[in-house]
């Protein structure tokens, strides 16, 4: 990083004073290849006049899609069924196979309901699901799905926790595609194991890339390789704007549209 101007950088790069010392007193803006910010230090980049912004907008239907995805290939067994055949065991069908939950009239909780979520929301609507947007977890009770969409922040960390595990019904599942540690993964793993919940499905780690390795024993349970932006067009349009924001910059002097810090 010795002498750059602008950087651009990852989700899972820390950014922060050791990144900014080893520019060096020259750097002008980081540009983060994510909507999500939590891998940036902001209080340490105002302090040197550092620019930062992030990818908004264009990500959404591709993240929203992902997050959709993994909630029918659990309800509906499919990651399960895949595995299964691959495995060349004996089946038949039968009234009684492999039967899964249908989406039609079941209660979602949308926790965050930012431009995600809502777009989350709308592809669920459109199946047959009651929304219902979250802030809080008050009335987790209720829901039959929940699918987590909040940034991480100190507040959301292990937001969801062993006791919000004991408060979801039996027959609930739970899908994260927002940020690992919004989810305490040991205490998932104690509730799966105890069938507190039905399932889960998850594009994101407490730990990346590491996985806790008990989830990968259960049946119920999809997991995805933080894939939520992960289309040809959505990563385009998300160095699109890191160029952007780096032109607007480093070569025009002003502010670009998407800086957040």
């Amino acid at each position: 990083m010795s002498g750059a101007e602008g950087i651009v950088s990852t989700p899972l790069d820390p950014v922060g004073h050791a990144l900014f010392d080893a520019a060096g007193p020259q750097l002008r803006v980081v540009a983060n290849f994510a909507v999500g910010t939590d891998n940036i230090d902001f209080d340490a980049a105002r302090g040197r006049g550092i620019v930062i912004t992030n990818t908004p907008d264009v990500l959404t239907a591709a993240t929203a899609e992902l997050a959709f995805g993994l909630l029918l290939s659990l309800v509906r067994r499919i990651g399960e069924g895949d595995r299964l055949l691959r495995r060349g065991e004996q089946w038949g069908w039968s009234t009684s196979f492999m039967l899964g939950t249908g989406l039609q009239g079941l209660r979602l909780g949308v926790l965050g309901y930012g431009r995600i979520g809502r777009e989350f929301g709308r592809l669920a609507e459109a199946h047959g699901m009651t929304v219902v947007p979250m802030r809080t977890l008050d009335g987790l009770e209720e829901m039959d799905v929940l699918s987590v969409h909040c940034p991480l922040k100190p507040e959301t960390h292990h937001l969801i926790d062993a006791a919000a595990f004991a408060r979801m019904k039996p027959s609930a599942f739970l899908v994260n595609s927002s940020r690992g540690p919004v989810v305490d993964e040991a205490a998932l793993v104690d509730a799966l194991a105890q069938g507190q919940i039905a399932g889960a499905a998850l594009d994101v780690f407490e730990r990346e890339p590491e996985v806790t390795e008990a989830l990968l024993g259960f049946e119920n349970v999809v997991l995805t390789p933080h894939l939520g932006s992960a289309t040809v067009e959505t990563r385009l349009g998300m160095g699109r704007l890191c160029v952007e924001a780096l032109h607007a910059v480093l070569l025009e002097g002003r502010d670009p549209a998407n800086r957040v810090g």
